[in-house]
């Protein structure tokens, strides 16, 4: 445990250049006089670590002194390799960067784990689109990946609709979601969100924006995403399903939290095991596009619109196979 906690502080210490020891004991979630006794460790073990006094001062490295990756461990050497995987870092046109680091990385291996990026890539591939998608990436993605990386401000051409926008956008992340690509920037004192594959144009400006470092892309984007899907389901039905309708429906719903809610909230079974539950839709025709693959395992009983189309189905269903 020790000694993985020495070749952390060590590695902090390379990648950060200075950190006093209240910044080693937050990020190690040790206390400060451990961290204290880690530095003694390794001065005594013969790394030149060294402290320097004052407000600005802190724990370094002297005269850039670097070490060799001999602490991995096997799982974490592939992990590192897994991270590399072809894909979404192509896409955003860093294939040529990830493939160096990853010579790098392999070149301070010892050479009882070099083999790990063979081993990791016999085991496991990343294919992100979703099944009968387009593969081919964005093509202003590896401009707006730039953007992201150097915090550079852009002005956007933005397809909406059947319209053109204009918007001056402060970058701040990407994410890949189900095989689609999405900006997250902020436009004024907003955080908004655009498709990649919706982006006519991008100019790059000259111009840097002072990142909010407490944004957190990943905790905005659930946050975001499960805001949206809620927006959309703005109507309400109500059903009755048989044991079957209720596992089958949960492959039919958008959102997990969807069906989730519904069982929480559903009566209790009736005499034939079958349940009365009301679930939220986008609108009464998507409802009925999605109800219809239950078959004769629901029974809608509101809004009356709807129980009607699925009587008019049923009769067409009847007449095709009498």
């Amino acid at each position: 445990m020790r000694a993985s906690r020495l070749i952390s502080l060590l590695l902090l210490l390379q990648a950060r250049g200075s950190m006093t020891a209240s910044e080693l004991a937050r990020e190690l979630e040790v206390s400060e006089r451990t961290v204290y006794r880690d530095v003694l460790a390794l001065s005594a073990a013969g790394v030149p670590v060294y402290a320097d006094r004052g407000r600005a001062g802190g724990y370094r490295l002297l005269g850039g002194y670097r070490t060799r990756l001999t602490g991995l461990t096997r799982d974490e050497a592939e992990a590192l390799f897994l991270a590399g995987l072809p894909g979404p870092a192509g896409e955003m046109g860093l294939a040529e960067a990830v493939a160096s680091a990853e010579l790098k990385v392999l070149a301070a291996l010892p050479p009882a784990l070099r083999d790990a990026p063979a081993r990791a890539g016999q085991r496991f591939h990343l294919d992100v689109p979703g099944w009968f998608r387009e593969t081919a990436p964005p093509p202003r993605l590896p401009e707006l990946a730039r953007a992201v990386w150097t915090d550079r401000v852009v002005e956007l051409r933005y397809r909406r609709g059947d319209r053109e926008v204009t918007r001056r956008v402060q970058p701040y992340g990407l994410v890949l979601k189900s095989g689609v690509w999405y900006l997250v920037g902020r436009v004024g004192a907003d955080v908004r969100t655009y498709r990649v594959d919706r982006v006519i144009g991008v100019e790059v400006n000259d111009e840097h924006f002072d990142r909010d470092e407490g944004f957190d892309l990943a905790g905005h984007w659930r946050e975001q995403a499960g805001s949206f899907l809620r927006t959309m389901l703005r109507a309400e039905v109500a059903v009755r399903l048989s044991p079957a309708g209720l596992r089958q429906l949960r492959h039919l719903v958008d959102a997990p939290f969807v069906y989730d809610d519904l069982v929480a909230a559903a009566g209790e079974p009736d005499g034939q095991g079958w349940v009365v539950a009301r679930l939220p839709v986008e609108s009464v025709p998507v409802a009925y596009h999605q109800l219809l693959g239950l078959g004769p395992e629901v029974e809608v009983l509101d809004p009356p619109e709807l129980r009607r189309m699925f009587a008019e189905s049923a009769d067409r269903l009847a007449a095709l196979y009498r």
